[in-house]
């Protein structure tokens, strides 16, 4: 009896038409996409095909914020460019010598047409025009205010240095003034030195030293400046007073 019954049902014969249904269902509400999710899965899949539609949109949503940030990078990329070019086009217009011995290049941005070489073509006569054009003033300006700076700053030192006072060079000399004999008036043969006045000329202490035999000569300092008072002339001054003086030596000679 229950085979019977199995006999005479025939919904398990009828499913395909319950499985064209089934699409026919999932294609109105998600369209082919859906209907291909739906053929691919195999019985006994765990998703569905709203499963499979749901990942997809997340998949197409996160394509499109790529694409608009993609759209940004090429966007400022391309305005960069565009700067260079026209700071490039600048530096070779104020560069004469430069575009009569470069190459001549022709720079294209990467998302830009290249326009035919008729457009850009130009007569001879506008370059020259173009020459002849100074944007950020000539050479010849500015090397005329470099040379008065440049003098203005020499007259400047040379003001300084002519109100800072010269050094002088001055040297200490200890001199030795030898008598003839003991009865030499050794006050008075000091007195004739010390009366010696020369331009540069100061003289400083003195002292008599014996040397044997009763006799003593006199040892007196002085501080000379060279450019003026030489040591010859120092000799030459004090062997005059002959009646008293001997022989002059220069017992220690120092630079101040």
């Amino acid at each position: 009896m229950a085979t019977n019954f199995l006999v005479h049902e025939k919904i398990w014969f009828d499913k395909f038409k319950y499985d064209d249904a089934e699409r026919k269902f999932y294609e109105q509400m998600n369209g082919p996409v859906a209907r291909t999710s739906c053929q691919s899965s195999g019985p006994g899949a765990s998703s569905g095909p709203g499963g499979d539609h749901s990942e997809l949109l997340v998949r197409i949503a996160s394509l499109e914020v790529e694409n608009q940030s993609l759209k940004g990078v090429v966007r400022d990329l391309q305005q960069a460019i565009s700067k260079l070019e026209a700071r490039l086009n600048m530096l070779e217009k104020n560069a004469p010598a430069y575009r009569a011995t470069a190459p001549q290049t022709q720079h294209v941005s990467p998302m830009r047409q290249v326009e035919p070489p008729s457009k850009k073509a130009a007569p001879a006569a506008e370059d020259e025009e173009d020459d002849d054009i100074d944007l950020f003033g000539s050479d010849e300006e500015e090397d005329k205010e470099a040379i008065r700076l440049r003098e203005e700053r020499l007259r400047q030192y040379a003001e300084k240095k002519a109100k800072k006072p010269a050094l002088v060079a001055k040297s200490s000399i200890l001199l030795d003034v030898k008598p003839w004999d003991d009865e030499t008036d050794m006050a008075q043969l000091e007195a004739s030195v010390r009366s010696i006045q020369l331009d540069g000329l100061t003289w400083g202490g003195s002292k008599l030293v014996p040397v044997g035999y009763g006799i003593h000569k006199l040892q007196i300092q002085c501080v000379v400046e060279d450019d003026k008072v030489g040591t010859d002339l120092l000799e030459e001054e004090i062997t005059k007073f002959e009646e008293h003086v001997q022989s002059v030596d220069i017992a220690a000679f120092n630079k101040i």
